[in-house]
């Protein structure tokens, strides 16, 4: 199971690092590399409509799944405390 680091961030930074969620609540985003390895980058609005965002004070889950249908790499997975879990 693939593990991410968070880190709160006022504005996305130019360049993501691997396995880092980034989350930018000024923007309502957040961004991370896709899960699968492919270097994507994958960003998530946060709103009642889109992605919501769970902090227990020390990992992120984001809901609903993340699905990446129109990349290459068609991966599909939760992030649930800081880990990506992949759908069946």
């Amino acid at each position: 199971m693939k593990t991410f680091n968070h880190k709160f961030v006022d504005v996305m930074p130019e360049k993501l690092e691997p396995d880092v969620i980034y989350v930018s609540l000024r923007f309502s985003l957040v961004s991370h590399l896709c899960a699968c390895g492919c270097g994507e980058e994958i960003v998530t609005p946060l709103s009642p409509k889109d992605w919501q965002l769970i902090f227990n004070g020390e990992t992120v889950s984001l809901y609903p799944s993340i699905g990446n249908w129109r990349l290459p790499c068609r991966s599909h997975y939760w992030i649930d405390q800081n880990r990506a879990a992949w759908a069946p």
